[in-house]
C-alpha cells in the first residue's frame, strides 16, 4: 500500500491517538547514511514530544535487515507471542519485498489473513520501488472463501493499493510514503500489477504462443474445418477441445461461416485471391445464409484452450510493463529528511532545529552524487541547461532548495534589536554577499543564507587547501597535474591573493580580501570555465524575498562555531566512513587501520558491520538536537555535539587529502583503463588503501575521478562521451583483510531527464514542433522563390538546352543541400528526444551486477542498499569485470 502525499500525517495522527502505556515501542530501522540519520533525528523528536517510546536499530545492509527481522521484528507478531506494533524503515527495504525479508508475511499463508499485527512504514529516496510493497502489502481479508478476493487483499479504506482518508490501521501491513511520484508516474505499473494479482493461477505448460497471431485469427482457425473434411458438430468440437488433440492448421487463413463466427471477436472481411474448393454453389450458399445465428446454433463460447492462451498473453503483457519499470535503473527522489520535515510541518511542529537537520540531509545527497539518474557525477554546466535547473534532482531539487530558503526566511526573521552598528554590519554583510564566519551575537543560533563557493571546508581550512581539495576545481583545473596547480596559482595571482596569504587560515585572512573574494571570483572564474564556482549576483535580490538561487546555508552556535550545511554533511559522512577512532589516532599522530583489522579474521564482514554500526551512534550524537540548553555564565549553550563535530574536522580533512592523493596517483600513472562499456581502475596499494574499504568513501573517490574524466571528455570531444550520457566508471578497492574487492559503479552524469522535469520535456517538445513548422515554412518560401525565378528567366531570356540543364543542376544542388540540412537537424532532434526518454542516462549497474552473478560463477556478495555497490572475491575480479564490460550499465 502507499500513502499519498496529501494524506502524509494521517497515520502519525492515528498513532498519536491510539498509543497508550502498554503499547510496544516503535522500532526504527535506519540506514547508515547522513540523510537517513537526519530523518531519524526529526522523527525521534516528534515521538519524544508525544511521549511515544521508540527504539533505534542501525542497519548496515540486507544481511543486517534480515537479522533484525528474525531477532526483533518477528517476535513482535501476535503468532509469536507479541502484541504487534509499528516498524519504521528509513532508507532500508524500499527496493526489496520487505514482508518476506522481515519474515512477517507468512501469516497470510497460514490463514490468519494479516501480518501478525505488525505495521511497516517505508520512507526511502531510492528508486525503483518494489511494486509489491507499493501496491500490495495489505493484510488479506478474513473469512473470505473466494480465493481471488483473498489474493487481492481488499481492505476498507484502500483502493488499488492507495490509502484513502477512511483507512484505519488495525491488522498490520506494509505502507510506502509517497513523495508524489507514485501517483504521477506509476499509473501503468499500478494497472499491470493489480491485473496480475487478480488473475487466476494457471500453470504454464510451456506451450509456445505466437505473439503475432491475433485472438480472432486463432478463434477462426479453431472454428473452421479443414478443406476436404466433413464439418463437425459443436458436440464433436467440444470433445476434440477437451481431449486436447492438436489439429494441424492450414498455411492460409480461410473465411469462416458467418453463422459460426464468435461473438467476442470482430468479423473480418473475406480475403481476395483465395480459391474456394466447394464451387459456386458453396459461395452462393454463403451469400444467402442468414447472418444472425439460429436458436439451434447459438454462438459458442471460447474454448478453454483459447481462454488459456488469452490469459497467458495478457499476463506476459503486464509482466513486460513491470520488467520495463525495474530495468530503468537506479535513481533518487525526494530525500528522507525532507519527507520527515513535511510530516513535522503538517503537524505544525517545524522549528529551526528540524529545519537544520533537513538542510543537512538534503545537502548530503549532493555530496554523495545521488541524483535523479542514480549515483553519478554532476557534470552538466548551467550554461548548457538552457534556462532549466541543472543541479541535483533538476526541477524537483530546485523546488526543494527554494522551499528550504523560504523556510529559513520565515523561521529566522531579522532581529529588531539589531539597529546599532552591529546590525548595520550584519545587514551589510548579507547585502554584499560576504561568506559569514562568525555569529552575530553570543546567543545567535539562527540559520542564514550564504553565497557559498564550491570550495571544501573553507571556514576550517586555508583558502588554498579548500580550493585544492574541492572536487569541482580539481576536475576543471586539472589539479592532479603540475599544469593544473599552476593554473590555480595563476587564478589566485589574478585575484590579488598571494600564496602566503591564501595558505593562512581563512578566518584569520585579511578582512578586505574576504570582502572582495566573491567579486573577484565572479570576475576571473569565466576565464577558466568555472561558471558555477560561486552564485551570480543577479540572484541576490535586494530584499529578503530574493530568490538567491545557488546560495547555501550557514548556522552559528554563538561564539563557539559557525558551520555550513555542507561542512556538517562532510563531517558526519567522515564519521560514518572513517570513525571516531580515526579522529583520536589522527590527534595522536597517525592511524593504521589495516594493522588493527589484521588482528582478527572477518571473512563474512560481520565485525566490519558491527564497527560501522558503532560509528552510527557517534554520528547520531554529533547531530544531537539542540533542545536541552545548559547555562554557562549567563549564556545558553548546547550540548557537546557541536564539539564532536569540531573534533571530527581533522578526520574529514584527512579523508579528502587521501581522495586527492589517490585520484592523482591513478591519473598520473595512467591506471584508468577504458573497457567496452565503461572505464575502470583498481585501488590496491598505497598509503590510503584501507580508507577506501568503506563503500561510501570509495564512492567519493569514484565521483572525484569521474568528474575529472567528464571534463577531459568535454575538452577533447566537445561533449560527454558514451552518446552524451558520459562514460561510466567502475572503481574497485581492495580489502586485504577479507580478501575481497569493494566495487562501485557510477554513471557519467549525462542524463538530464529526472523526476520533476516534465515541464522542461514539454518545453522541448513545443520548441521542436515550432522549429519543424518554421523549417517547413522556410522550405516552401524557398521553393516559391525558385519557381518565380525560373518563370522570370524563361520570360526574359531565350534559354537554350544548356541553360536549362544548368538550372536543373542548381535545383538539384539546392534540394540536396536542403535534404542534408534537414537530416542534420533531425539527428539533433533525435538526440534531444533521447534525453526525454524515461530512464535515459540512469545508473544501471545494479541490474548489470545481477546479470553477471547469474551468468558466471564469480563469488559476489550484494549486501549494500546501494545497488551499484558489490563485493567480489579477490580471485574472481578479472572474470567479473570481463563479463560486466558486455552489459549495458547506463540507461
Amino acid at each position: 500500500m502507499y500513502l499519498p502525499r496529501s494524506l502524509l500525517s494521517i497515520l502519525y495522527l492515528h498513532l498519536q491517538r491510539t498509543h497508550h502505556t502498554l503499547s510496544p515501542p516503535v522500532l526504527i530501522l535506519v540506514a547508515l547514511e547522513p540523510d537517513a540519520l537526519a530523518g531519524c533525528r526529526i522523527l525521534t523528536h516528534l515521538l519524544k514530544r508525544d511521549y511515544i517510546p521508540h527504539k533505534i536499530q542501525p542497519i548496515a545492509g540486507y544481511g543486517d535487515l534480515a537479522k533484525a527481522g528474525r531477532d526483533v521484528v518477528k517476535p513482535m507478531m501476535e503468532s509469536q507471542g507479541g502484541s504487534g506494533g509499528l516498524v519504521v524503515c528509513l532508507g532500508v527495504g524500499g527496493l526489496v519485498d520487505l514482508g518476506s525479508l522481515l519474515g512477517i508475511e507468512t501469516e497470510a499463508d497460514e490463514g490468519n489473513g494479516d501480518f501478525g499485527g505488525v505495521e511497516v512504514w517505508i520512507v526511502d529516496a531510492r528508486r525503483p520501488w518494489n511494486l509489491g510493497n507499493v501496491f500490495g502489502g495489505a493484510p488479506a481479508a478474513q473469512n473470505v472463501e473466494d480465493e481471488q478476493v483473498s489474493a487481492a487483499r481488499k481492505q476498507p479504506g484502500v483502493d488499488g493499493g492507495r490509502i484513502e482518508r477512511g483507512y484505519k490501521p488495525a491488522r498490520g501491513g506494509i505502507i510506502v510514503f509517497d513523495d508524489g511520484d507514485i501517483e504521477e508516474e506509476l499509473g501503468p505499473e499500478r494497472e499491470a500489477y493489480l491485473a496480475l494479482v487478480s488473475m487466476p493461477e494457471v500453470d504454464d505448460d510451456g506451450e509456445e504462443i505466437d505473439a503475432s497471431e491475433s485472438e480472432s485469427e486463432m478463434d477462426d482457425v479453431d472454428s473452421n474445418p479443414r478443406s476436404g473434411q466433413k464439418r463437425k458438430s459443436w458436440s464433436d468440437r467440444d470433445e476434440d477441445d477437451s481431449s486436447g488433440e492438436e489439429i494441424e492448421r492450414p498455411r492460409q487463413r480461410r473465411r469462416s461461416n458467418s453463422s459460426n463466427s464468435i461473438a467476442s471477436s470482430p468479423i473480418r472481411p473475406q480475403k481476395r485471391g483465395l480459391m474456394s474448393l466447394s464451387g459456386p454453389a458453396r459461395i452462393a450458399s454463403l451469400e444467402t445464409h442468414s447472418v444472425s445465428p439460429t436458436p439451434a446454433q447459438a454462438p459458442k463460447a471460447p474454448s478453454a484452450r483459447t481462454l488459456r492462451r488469452r490469459l497467458f498473453r495478457l499476463r506476459r503483457k503486464h509482466e513486460a510493463v513491470l520488467r520495463a519499470y525495474y530495468s530503468l535503473g537506479a535513481s533518487y527522489s525526494e530525500p528522507i529528511s525532507s519527507m520527515m520535515y513535511s510530516l513535522a510541518s503538517e503537524l505544525g511542529r517545524e522549528d529551526n532545529d528540524l529545519l537544520w537537520l533537513t538542510i543537512v540531509g538534503v545537502t548530503s545527497l549532493e555530496l554523495y552524487g545521488r541524483s535523479s539518474i542514480g549515483v553519478a557525477v554532476s557534470s552538466q554546466k548551467s550554461s548548457e541547461s538552457h534556462g532549466r535547473p541543472s543541479g541535483w534532482l533538476g526541477v524537483r531539487g530546485a523546488r526543494i532548495r527554494q522551499l528550504l530558503r523560504d523556510e529559513v526566511r520565515r523561521l529566522n526573521p531579522p532581529d529588531l534589536a539589531d539597529t546599532g552598528s552591529g546590525g548595520n554590519r550584519n545587514s551589510y554583510m548579507e547585502s554584499t554577499g560576504i561568506i559569514p564566519t562568525t555569529a552575530r551575537s553570543p546567543t545567535d543560533t539562527s540559520i542564514r543564507l550564504s553565497p557559498e563557493p564550491k570550495f571544501l571546508l573553507i571556514r576550517h581550512w586555508s583558502l588554498y587547501d579548500s580550493m585544492l581539495h574541492s572536487p569541482y576545481l580539481s576536475a576543471r583545473l586539472h589539479i592532479w597535474s603540475d599544469t593544473g596547480k599552476k593554473r590555480l596559482h595563476k587564478l589566485l595571482a589574478k585575484m590579488g591573493v598571494s600564496l602566503v596569504q591564501c595558505k593562512q587560515s581563512y578566518t584569520h585572512m585579511d578582512m578586505e580580501l574576504k570582502r572582495g573574494l566573491r567579486t573577484k571570483l565572479l570576475k576571473y572564474s569565466e576565464l577558466y570555465g568555472l561558471d558555477d564556482l560561486v552564485p551570480p549576483t543577479d540572484a541576490d535580490g535586494r530584499d529578503r524575498s530574493g530568490s538567491k538561487e545557488g546560495w547555501g546555508f550557514v548556522r552559528s552556535w554563538g561564539w563557539r562555531a559557525t558551520l555550513s550545511a555542507q561542512d556538517v554533511g562532510v563531517v558526519v559522512g567522515a564519521i560514518l566512513e572513517v570513525g571516531k577512532k580515526g579522529v583520536t589516532a589522527l590527534e595522536n599522530g597517525g592511524w593504521d587501520r589495516g594493522r588493527e583489522i589484521k588482528e582478527t579474521s572477518d571473512e563474512d564482514g560481520a565485525r566490519e558491520g558491527e564497527e560501522w554500526v558503532g560509528r552510527f551512534w557517534d554520528a547520531y550524537d554529533a547531530l544531537e538536537k539542540y533542545d536541552n540548553p545548559k547555562v554557562l555564565e549567563g549564556y545558553p549553550i548546547t550540548r557537546d555535539s557541536i564539539e564532536e563535530l569540531k573534533a571530527a574536522l581533522p578526520t574529514a580533512q584527512h579523508l579528502h587529502r587521501a581522495i586527492l592523493r589517490t585520484g592523482t596517483s591513478l591519473i598520473e600513472k595512467r591506471q584508468i583503463r577504458h573497457l567496452r562499456a565503461f572505464r575502470m581502475c583498481v585501488v590496491k596499494d598505497g598509503p590510503d588503501v584501507t580508507l577506501f574499504t568503506h563503500p561510501a568513501a570509495l564512492t567519493k573517490l569514484a565521483l572525484w575521478i569521474g568528474e575529472a574524466i567528464a571534463e577531459q571528455e568535454r575538452e577533447t570531444k566537445g561533449k560527454l562521451g558514451h552518446g552524451g550520457r558520459g562514460t561510466p566508471l567502475v572503481v574497485a578497492g581492495l580489502n586485504e583483510s577479507r580478501g575481497v574487492y569493494v566495487v562501485v559503479g557510477t554513471g557519467g552524469g549525462g542524463g538530464s531527464m529526472g523526476f520533476g522535469d516534465r515541464e522542461s520535456l514539454k518545453e522541448r517538445r513545443l520548441k521542436k514542433e515550432a522549429k519543424a513548422k518554421a523549417k517547413e515554412e522556410e522550405r516552401q518560401k524557398k521553393k516559391k522563390i525558385r519557381a518565380e525565378k525560373r518563370t522570370a528567366q524563361r520570360r526574359t531570356l531565350k534559354a537554350d538546352d544548356d541553360d536549362d540543364d544548368d538550372d536543373d543542376d542548381d535545383d538539384e544542388d539546392d534540394t540536396e543541400s536542403e535534404a542534408s540540412s534537414e537530416d542534420d537537424s533531425s539527428s539533433d532532434d533525435d538526440d534531444e528526444a533521447k534525453k526525454g526518454v524515461r530512464g535515459y542516462g540512469r545508473n544501471n549497474f545494479g541490474n548489470a551486477f545481477q546479470e553477471v552473478v547469474e551468468e558466471t560463477n564469480a563469488r559476489v556478495r550484494i549486501d549494500s542498499f546501494e545497488h551499484c555497490v558489490v563485493e567480489v572475491k579477490k580471485e574472481d575480479l578479472a572474470g567479473f569485470l570481463e563479463s560486466l564490460s558486455m552489459k549495458a550499465v547506463v540507461g
